[in-house]
């Protein structure tokens, strides 16, 4: 039942336009982080030296392992 509203919720707020998540990383940043680990760099430095979350790191990775 909540969940029933919850979605009938979101998707009036995407159709007024309000709902729209949160915006991407910029490319550039994906790119760097795809560079820095094939030059070796550890995923949890990139994500300190780049100011980004692990996870995001991993994510942007996988990402870009499978295109």
């Amino acid at each position: 039942m909540m969940l029933e509203r919850q979605r009938e919720g979101v998707a009036k707020a995407k159709a007024v336009g309000k709902y729209k998540g949160r915006t991407p990383l910029p490319t550039d940043l994906r790119q760097e982080v795809v560079n820095l680990a094939e030059s070796g760099l550890a995923k949890t430095k990139i994500a300190r030296e780049l100011k980004i979350g692990e996870a995001t790191v991993y994510r942007i990775l996988a990402a870009a392992k499978t295109a």
